[in-house]
């Protein structure tokens, strides 16, 4: 067995203080098993050791929450008529970077086991995907394969894919970010929980056999990538979505013997990571035998069979009596189901390897929450953050041409369909999807026999996060909840995936910092406690001598419920000669928007303007507006501006509009301006007074712009072109350039 010193442990991702609080801990030295067991444990990814102090600060409790936050394996909502909601978002980038097609299958593949594990059964799922400059050939080659493997996975699996959010932006280059999210549904009360307790108890691993994939997979997602990060290629794990789909069946009928204590899904550091915290968690301990563990190779030592990331498998804890009744099912749906040891009373975990005691670590002493370490680093405002301040629109000049310039935002890449992406995607298996996130804001699936829907959404403009992480933060929590709310529903929860760069960086840290801050402002003014979720340090690119960090990236997956699906919302006109109104304050600011980046080259503003008071207040009349079936489509407006949105609207149906903007700013503001807090309604002329009286109730700005028209497209008496002309840009433009 390899030397054991204070350099093993830095080679393994431990510093020395951590190594001698080891010793401590031990009151002993540790053996290579047992240090590889803490360097994994003790890792950011499964420790969270530099930014749980701030986690916790995030509202964690709500009247609708069924465990608290981070308790379980995922979040779980009460949805009403005895069911409850399981979801999570989780992230999956480095070996997406590395290794695309297997990174995101294998993505996929956990954030589901996630959800089923915990007795629900997974409905639908959503992704956040970042990618680099389109104009490389490795960002195209990365575009193909993390959808292929998303494709694959999910479609063979048989849960829909129904929404998500893609962009593009050059620090995504080498770090792109793969953002996974599962939604399930089950009768509230039958949870199962990841938890082993009652000595004797029987300890199962169940699923596929276990090799050298995937090791030191925790530790590999808790380190810079460089142009050395190739090597690490046994670090990605191997999915098998056939073998997931038997787990799943198997899981949920194990469930409904009432035969099982505990389960835990085996994600990241396997089998020490399932053993520790379901140990940990119920007081416990374990005596696990490694030589009963299935191995798909040969002569596989202790610290590798501890560590692997070998996909598709459970740890389960089984009531006493009650093993043939496990074995039965698991033998039914032809899943090895292998006995491997016993639950103890002595809070150690202690594992044999061909009747050797191999290692013997406290379970307590490894976990979140427990003996893992809680650091709080150093942080300092970024330079650039000065520079944003300074950016004064008079410096900007008006374009003479807007139509030309509406040209222009219509083949950037951020701004075009999806579809290429989507259409890889089966999004309506098992026939219960209402609409995804091209038909309406969120995302929607009902919820069989009953009149419930589930709408559910991701969010994040990273370029607001990295322009002012505080506002940015807010602009994503309150976007997501816009969106569910122009959808028909009603903000439940989040979850989210914190994407960052290195933590020891101060500017990271204070990014870190201000983003959570803002999002735990956010999430107490909607009462959408965090449920949980991911986060991703480490994710910049080291290239020669220069580490640049991603954007800071907090993604936001939030559900939401619509009581009935007679109040959906779809974002297309559906008439000629409907009315429509903007709601919301329009504002002279063309801050971090497309327009600015893309069409004036400036890249330092601050972010869009965003009124928390004016936000709160349009969502509440829009709830009122769509319970009140008064309107026919409902879009907010965000990403491209005003003139995006209506856009958007007119495509479905061929349906156009004639607008008149009298508010007195520039019309490049009014049109491709990105000001928060603005939604375009569509709607009967009958119905515009009821509407008007509503936001008038609530302090909203509500004002008729203008009317539907058949292939039509006209704003202050500019004729922008075409309709047919932007849908065929629209649909054809992200495949002419991922396939250039």
């Amino acid at each position: 067995m390899a030397e054991v010193n204070v350099e093993t442990a830095k080679n393994l991702g431990l510093t020395a203080e951590e190594f001698e609080k080891i010793i401590e801990i031990m009151g002993r030295e540790p053996n290579f098993n047992e240090l590889s067991i803490y360097s994994v444990m003790w890792s950011e990814h499964c420790s969270y050791k530099n930014s749980i102090k701030y986690l916790k600060t995030l509202p964690r409790e709500g009247k609708k929450l069924l465990v608290a936050a981070g308790e379980e394996n995922a979040g779980l909502v009460d949805i009403g008529d005895g069911l409850a909601c399981a979801f999570k978002i989780e992230s999956h980038n480095h070996p997406s970077a590395l290794e695309p097609y297997q990174g995101a299958a294998t993505g996929v593949g956990g954030i589901h086991r996630d959800i089923f594990t915990m007795g629900a059964r997974p409905i639908a799922a959503l992704n956040s995907l970042r990618f680099g400059d389109l104009s490389l050939a490795h960002t195209r080659r990365l575009v193909k394969g993390v959808v292929h493997g998303i494709g694959d996975y999910g479609n063979c699996l048989g849960v829909p894919t129904i929404g998500g959010e893609t962009y593009f932006h050059p620090c995504y280059n080498q770090n792109i970010l793969v953002n996974a999210m599962s939604i399930g549904v089950m009768k509230a009360g039958d949870t199962v929980s990841a938890i082993a307790k009652g000595a004797g108890n029987r300890v199962f691993i169940v699923g596929a056999a276990t090799g050298k994939d995937g090791i030191h997979g925790a530790t590999f997602a808790s380190a810079d990538l460089t142009e050395d990060s190739a090597e690490d290629l046994p670090s990605v794990q191997v999915g098998d979505p056939f073998q997931e789909k038997l787990l799943l069946e198997a899981s949920l009928e194990a469930i409904a013997t009432g035969a099982m204590v505990g389960m835990q899904d085996m994600g990241a550091a396997g089998i020490i990571c399932s053993t520790s915290e379901m140990s940990a968690k119920g007081e416990a301990g374990m005596r696990i035998d490694l030589s009963k563990v299935p191995k798909r190779q040969q002569n596989m030592a202790p610290w590798e069979l501890l560590l692997s990331e070998s996909q598709e498998r459970m740890l389960i804890v089984c009531k006493q009596g009650q093993e043939a009744i496990l074995q039965a099912v698991f033998d039914k749906w032809d899943l090895p189901c292998d006995d491997i040891g016993e639950v103890t009373d002595t809070g150690m975990l202690e594992f044999f390897m061909d009747g050797e005691l191999v290692a013997e670590v406290n379970a307590y002493s490894l976990v979140l929450g427990g003996g893992a370490p809680v650091y709080d680093r150093p942080y300092s405002k970024p330079d650039y953050l000065k520079k944003n301040t300074e950016f004064d629109i008079s410096n900007i000049p008006e374009p003479q041409d807007l139509v030309a310039v509406a040209k222009q935002m219509s083949l950037l890449p951020n701004l075009v369909s999806k579809h290429w992406i989507s259409e890889q995607y089966d999004s309506m298996v098992r026939t219960n999807t209402m609409a995804v996130g091209s038909k309406s804001d969120a995302s929607v699936i009902r919820i069989k026999d009953t009149r419930k829907a589930l709408a559910a959404t991701i969010d994040c403009n990273s370029t607001y996060v990295y322009s002012d992480p505080y506002i940015g933060s807010k602009i994503a929590v309150m976007e997501a909840a816009r969106n569910i709310v122009c959808t028909g529903g009603k903000p439940l929860a989040i979850t989210n995936c914190l994407n960052f760069g290195n933590p020891y960086n101060e500017g990271v840290y204070y990014q870190f910092v201000e983003v959570i801050r803002g999002m735990g402002e956010a999430c107490r003014l909607l009462d959408t406690p965090v449920t949980g979720g991911n986060v991703s340090f480490y994710n910049q690119s080291v290239i020669g001598n220069t580490t640049e960090p991603i954007y800071p990236t907090p993604s936001i997956g939030m559900v939401g419920i619509i009581e009935d699906v007679d109040h959906f919302t779809s974002l297309d006109f559906k008439n000629e000669g409907d009315v429509i109104y903007l709601l919301g304050n329009q504002k002279e600011d063309i801050n971090s928007s497309e327009y600015l980046r893309e069409v004036h080259g400036v890249h330092s503003s601050p972010p869009p303007h965003f009124n928390e008071v004016e936000e709160m207040a349009l969502q509440a009349a829009v709830i009122e507006i769509i319970e009140g079936g008064l309107i026919n489509s409902a879009h907010d407006t965000a990403d491209g501006g005003l003139f995006q949105s209506l856009l958007e609207s007119s495509f479905t149906h061929d349906l156009g509009f004639d607008i008149s903007l009298t508010d007195g700013i520039r019309m490049d503001a009014a049109l491709f301006g990105e000001a928060q807090s603005r939604i375009v309604l569509s709607l009967n002329s009958d119905k515009s007074s009821s509407i008007e009286e509503i936001c008038q109730r609530h302090s909203v700005p509500c004002r008729r712009v203008g009317s539907v028209r058949k292939d039509h497209m006209s704003i202050n008496n500019i004729n922008f072109g075409t309709l047919s002309e932007y849908k065929k840009t629209f649909n054809s433009r992200l495949k002419e350039l991922i396939e250039q």
